[in-house]
């Protein structure tokens, strides 16, 4: 490895979550006004993640009264205080820039679901012990409807 590489490895945050297209997040940015230091939440949709390593990139956009805002944040910036994902999203796409253009539902995104882990069959299933007259009982026929040609 080269002294640049060394040095980019060392400014990574570990503290990053897992981030896709689609996905609404809450970035906490520091914001300097004056002397003081405040943190302002950023909460919208990922429409575009960019780069890699410390030039990583992610652009955030929502709707505010209307209108709509984007703002990119370097994801290793020592600016952010954190970032919550808060729903995951479910898009076909790596880049979102179509949705500048959309309004109201067309705008939404449809929120991904993790599929439920099986539950592997180890043990046998256990049989049930039906009664006599149940068992003994004669089996009905369906109702259903003969037509004609029959």
């Amino acid at each position: 490895m080269n002294i640049i590489d060394l040095l980019e490895e060392e400014q990574l945050r570990d503290d990053v979550p897992e981030l896709r297209p689609g996905d609404t997040v809450r970035v906490h940015v520091k914001v300097v006004e004056g002397t003081r230091e405040r943190i302002q939440v950023f909460e919208g949709f990922v429409i575009a993640l960019h780069s890699g390593g410390v030039r990583r990139s992610v652009t955030v956009r929502r709707t505010a009264h209307g209108v709509g805002v984007e703002r990119t944040f370097l994801i290793h910036s020592p600016r952010l205080a954190q970032i919550e994902v808060i729903r995951h999203g479910r898009v076909r796409r790596a880049k979102l820039y179509y949705l500048r253009g959309q309004v109201g539902k067309r705008a939404k995104i449809r929120e991904r679901r993790e599929a439920a882990p099986k539950v592997a069959a180890s043990a046998p299933a256990e049989e049930v012990e039906v009664p006599a007259e149940v068992a003994a009982a004669p089996k009905r026929r369906s109702l259903r409807v003969r037509s004609k040609a029959e």
